[in-house]
């Protein structure tokens, strides 16, 4: 990231608006708690998001690429219930089926190309329970974003799209929302096949 983004990402104002706005608007009609106990944040950045949401949790992950980030975010929640770890996220290290929930906010704009994105979104998959939630968020585009993120990675997402996207890489019960400023999508890994009885 450049400069005059980190300097957003770490300020008083990006985490009173996170609080009152972008994550009041990522949930809408569900609650943290949906997620269940054992939680992934991808992309936490500098960790505000983690800050305000990781008492809600038993047990919360955190997967960040960039090796500083990751690192600073690991001596600030040493000794808490969150556990950092520095790692692609489209690739994760994570046995498939380990999560009862998944987030990310305000990042999905930082993964460079739309096959990444969506190899990242199919690692969620992977790594969510069978029926596991996937709650995301991030802006729509804009010319004040793209200004934002001179020499820095900007791949926004169009809302349009998403919800065909999630449906091809596997999720179900898709509801994405989006307004002038951003958008919100809640998914699930569809549910585990029930057996079916065996003839006698």
């Amino acid at each position: 990231m450049n400069q005059a983004h980190m300097e957003l990402l770490v300020s008083e104002d990006w985490r009173n608006l996170l609080n009152d706005h972008v994550l009041p608007f990522a949930f809408g009609p569900a609650s943290p708690a949906d997620l269940g106990s054992d939680v992934i944040e991808i992309g936490p950045g500098p960790g505000l998001t983690t800050d305000l949401l990781h008492d809600t949790f038993a047990k919360l992950t955190a997967i960040e690429l960039d090796p500083q980030l990751a690192a600073e975010l690991s001596v600030r929640l040493a000794g808490t219930n969150i556990e950092v770890v520095e790692a692609d996220a489209t690739a994760m290290p994570f046995q498939s089926g380990r999560f009862t929930g998944a987030m990310m906010f305000t990042m999905f704009h930082h993964v460079p190309t739309v096959e990444l994105q969506d190899r990242l979104l199919s690692e969620v998959l992977r790594v969510l329970e069978p029926g596991g939630l996937l709650v995301a968020s991030d802006s729509v585009a804009s010319d004040n974003l793209a200004a934002l993120h001179t020499d820095d990675v900007y791949n926004p997402v169009d809302p349009e799209t998403l919800s065909a996207r999630l449906c091809s890489i596997g999720f179900v019960d898709i509801d994405v929302e989006s307004n002038g400023f951003g958008w919100r999508c809640h998914a699930h890994r569809p549910p585990a096949a029930k057996e079916q009885p065996t003839s006698s």
